[in-house]
């Protein structure tokens, strides 16, 4: 029974007041215990309400301690991922890392307030944090050797079970994301120290649904991002950010893999559906296919579905893909797809953020070979097992995905939308005239690599 839960094997570490022992048998060389835990509904429901984690020595008859690095494991609740506990040293009251660290515990779906305590008695630190398929939400945040910084974020946590006992598919490419297990992931990167964690659940809390291709979902591995696993951290913490594209996705595998489904059920008044697909809609062949046929549609379809939920639907065309003619300009390679999804946003009063001109003004801006640094372009050998060099002018890095991620804000706030409201203060404008350089962005990668591309192009 306490190897099989770690929780309630810690809590009764910690409160052995509150715990009895009513039978003790010896079989062969174990022991065999049989607990009454009293006030036993607020311990085994804590997956449901409040979890507290602190880490150190002292203990918290509020939270569960963790004075070792525990690992996680399927049979367990929480601890340390991906093999990182290894690299983690606790210390009286924190954990330490020089390492990119993973912290899980399993969690229902939904949403949660994430309250994050850092800093450490003994040494400055600098601790960056991202979530679940590296949701980037605080870059390097410094706290001073003796100081406390507490810092709050909120994060979706989904799952493809739906509440009619249907199923949201998922490509094979997606089983092994951090976006739909059963566990909520938290990544600290840079010279990390943590004292506690607080995990809250959010009911009927305001959600931004995403629902788009590859340039726009959170990219599990390195190198590859998008702009919607970038663009959490200008937002704040009123409201949740539920991505739900996926790589290769057009308007109907988007509907027929149930995930506009999935977005239905949850969606309520006052949330908001962001609605970008096209690069993989242009390759769809067949009668009735096309960007003023079957695309129009479904479009229509989708905006409907959000505003008979009470929710507010937001169109952008898609991201323009790096291609240039030899005077140094961009080639449209998205055909008419940019100006059906602007006749129909005009159509149907829906507000637009254009990002196939916003994305012609960056790449322009840069030139040729400048662009080339907000895309997978890698020599070999830059990433953990590449033997090959990366080439790929439609998938951002990190980088990339960032300088979107700002393009789509200033759309929304030169469309005067009501979503700009739950931008952070200090969230910067942008002029895709004037794109940021690379060396701007000091964000540290997240430390699993894979070398495929996304599907998609």
């Amino acid at each position: 029974m306490i190897d099989q839960n770690q929780a309630l094997f810690d809590w009764i570490k910690y409160n052995p007041l509150k715990t009895r022992i009513i039978f003790i048998s010896k079989a062969g060389l174990k022991l065999i215990f049989v607990f009454i835990i009293l006030h036993c509904n607020e311990v085994l429901a804590q997956s449901s309400k409040v979890l507290k984690f602190t880490f150190g020595k002292s203990p918290d008859s509020s939270a569960i301690l963790i004075d070792y690095p525990v690992e996680f494991q399927s049979e367990k609740a929480y601890g340390f991922d991906f093999g990182t506990s290894q690299k983690v040293e606790i210390g009286p009251t924190g954990f330490t890392s020089k390492a990119p660290v993973y912290f899980s515990t399993k969690v229902p779906e939904g949403n949660y307030k994430i309250e994050i305590i850092l800093g450490l008695d003994k040494k400055a630190s600098e601790t960056t944090i991202k979530a679940e398929s590296k949701r980037i939400f605080y870059d390097r945040i410094p706290v001073k050797k003796g100081g406390q910084r507490s810092e709050s974020f909120i994060v979706n946590v989904r799952k493809p079970e739906m509440k009619d006992g249907g199923t949201a598919s998922l490509k094979n490419r997606e089983l092994d994301d951090l976006d739909w297990d059963d566990k909520l992931t938290l990544e600290f990167s840079g010279d990390v120290a943590v004292q506690k964690i607080c995990i809250t659940p959010l009911n009927d809390f305001k959600t931004l649904y995403l629902a788009g291709d590859s340039t726009m979902t959170d990219q599990d591995l390195e190198p590859w991002a998008s702009w919607g696993q970038a663009v959490t951290q200008y937002f704040n913490k009123e409201i949740a950010i539920a991505n739900h594209a996926f790589s290769g996705a057009s308007l109907a595998s988007f509907k027929g893999r149930k995930r506009l489904e999935k977005i239905e059920e949850q969606i309520k008044p006052g949330d908001y559906l962001v609605i970008g697909f096209a690069h993989n809609d242009e390759k769809r062949k067949g009668e009735g296919i096309g960007p003023w046929q079957s695309y129009t549609d479904l479009l229509k379809e989708f905006i409907l579905t959000a505003r008979s939920k009470g929710a507010e639907p937001i169109l952008i065309t898609p991201a323009q893909r790096r291609l240039f003619k030899k005077d140094g300009k961009l080639i449209p390679t998205h055909g008419d797809y940019p100006a059906a999804i602007r006749k129909v946003a005009r159509d149907m009063n829906v507000p637009l953020i254009d990002l196939t001109k916003m994305t012609t003004k960056m790449y322009e801006a840069w030139g040729v070979e400048e662009s080339k640094k907000a895309f997978v372009q890698y020599p070999a050998h830059t990433f953990p097992g590449q033997d090959k060099k990366l080439e790929d002018n439609t998938h951002f890095n990190n980088f990339g995905a960032n300088e979107i991620a700002l393009a789509f804000i200033q759309g929304l706030r030169e469309q005067n939308s009501s979503l700009s409201e739950y931008l952070k203060k200090e969230t910067p404008g942008y002029d895709p005239e004037k794109p940021n350089e690379l060396s701007s962005w000091k964000v540290p990668l997240s430390p699993r690599f894979e070398n495929t591309k996304p599907d998609g192009n």
